[in-house]
């Protein structure tokens, strides 16, 4: 594969994914979505108004990529036995 051909992806913490490279982005529809440059940012929190690319709405409504913290089993336990 040639350097010109190359892609890469990277996935921002609590962001968007960064696309580098020579690909086309393809709607549910099967319609070619036109970019402009050869490096995109397209949104994972589903709150963009310029959808699939990222406008930073994800700062605003505090997106994380990380789920919460499972809470720990033996508080949990502690906690449901006491509710008696």
């Amino acid at each position: 594969m040639s350097a010109a051909s190359e892609q890469e992806i990277v996935v921002c913490p609590d962001g968007p994914l960064l696309v580098r490279g020579d690909f086309e982005i393809v709607s549910t529809t099967g319609q070619d979505i036109p970019r402009r440059r050869k490096t995109v940012a397209l949104c994972r929190c589903g709150a963009s108004g310029i959808k699939p690319f990222c406008d930073g709405t994800h700062k605003l409504i505090g997106f994380r990529s990380e789920p919460p913290a499972s809470p720990d089993p033996s508080t949990a336990a502690g906690q449901a036995g006491d509710a008696g």
